[in-house]
């Protein structure tokens, strides 16, 4: 069962769907006894980091999902705002994050560029992972996000995105991985990056 961590905002329905549609049975979580049913988690987040952060604390899911990833070592895929989310700290809001990828969150330059960044984008120097087999370099992927992902360790970048300058676009660090755009709505190659996620053992 793979499944989706339920906090009031995320496209709940299209990364479920998107999961059904390559043969695995989705579970929405919505509260810490469901957990038990899922061997693998998903964070989807759509909307602002300070916000995301008081609701998965206020839904209790905060520490099953720490108990989860960082001792049962379930792999955990976060999507967008879920992306951040795995990151130390962000600037939106200057809260901070669940810390499972070390890192900051920062926002993007609106007087240089169009905030948000939105649409089809290619990734780059793409790492060697189990969830990023088949993903050719510049593999494009559809974006929505006015912040962006900074990891401190270079290993931790999986693979960039340019957009101003270039940032993190995929993020990983041991069970967790993250992507910045959607898998959902980024047609084959997004699909296949969710079908290497379900059948990720959480070792790399």
């Amino acid at each position: 069962m793979i499944g989706i961590i339920d906090f009031g905002m995320g496209n709940i329905k299209s990364v479920a769907n998107a999961v059904y549609e390559q043969g695995y049975d989705p579970i929405l979580l919505d509260s810490a006894e469901k957990f038990d049913e899922a061997s693998h988690l998903i964070l989807p987040g759509v909307g602002h980091f300070k916000k995301a952060m008081s609701s998965l604390e206020q839904s209790g899911l905060l520490d099953i999902i720490n108990q989860d990833v960082r001792i049962n070592k379930k792999p955990l895929l976060g999507i967008c705002l879920g992306s951040q989310l795995l990151l130390e700290h962000s600037e939106e809001g200057g809260v901070k994050g669940l810390g499972l990828v070390d890192g900051q969150v920062k926002a993007f330059d609106g007087t240089q560029i169009r905030v948000p960044h939105v649409g089809w984008n290619e990734i780059t120097d793409i790492s060697p992972h189990p969830v990023l087999e088949g993903i050719n370099p510049d593999s494009d992927f559809y974006f929505v996000h006015s912040y962006f992902c900074q990891t401190s360790e270079p290993q931790h970048t999986l693979a960039q995105t340019h957009y101003q300058h270039s940032f993190a676009s995929i993020v990983g660090k041991g069970n967790v991985i993250g992507t910045q755009f959607h898998p959902e709505k980024s047609q084959a190659k997004g699909l296949s990056i969710l079908e290497n996620f379900c059948e990720w053992d959480g070792l790399c």
